[in-house]
């Protein structure tokens, strides 16, 4: 059985996007600039093929996984979740109660995740603390740097 791999909405739209510019504009580019660079004559010496060359894997590689991302897919929609626990695609605010620092993350899929951005990867060991607690809760976490205390402040499905 293949495993799901749960993602927002704007996550599966992100992905789709991705795939569409490497198959349409990346990829056609990137074919043109090797037969270019094979007009240029002999290959073993020719750095711009081999340049060309490195970046259509790299294309290559990277549609074959969004396309298998995609289509183990399992798109959930955070607008139409509610409820007062946390949940994938959960927004949440947070306060860590060391620095006074408030923080937003929404929690999505591992495709998706960008921690500068706020989206909190589900597999993070923050987001597993988070997962199953309400506004007002306070939880502990294990992070790389040490342990952290975070109060969570709300919680919007969005």
């Amino acid at each position: 059985m293949v495993e799901k791999v749960p993602v927002t909405v704007g996550g599966y739209e992100a992905l789709n996007e991705e795939l569409k510019d490497l198959k349409s504009v990346q990829r056609p580019d990137v074919i043109r600039a090797i037969a270019e660079a094979r007009e240029h004559g002999d290959l073993s010496e020719n750095a711009e093929y081999h340049a060309a060359r490195e970046k259509q894997s790299f294309i290559e590689g990277r549609i074959k996984e969004l396309e298998g991302l995609i289509s183990r897919a399992d798109v959930i929609d955070p607008a139409k979740m509610s409820g007062d626990s946390i949940k994938f695609g959960a927004t949440i605010n947070l306060v860590d109660e060391d620095t006074d620092e408030e923080k937003t993350y929404q929690i999505v899929g591992e495709p998706e995740a960008n921690i500068e951005t706020g989206k909190l990867n589900i597999k993070s060991p923050l987001a597993r603390a988070l997962i199953g607690k309400e506004e007002g809760d306070s939880v502990e976490v294990m992070t790389p740097g040490g342990g952290k205390s975070y109060e969570i402040l709300s919680v919007i499905y969005k």
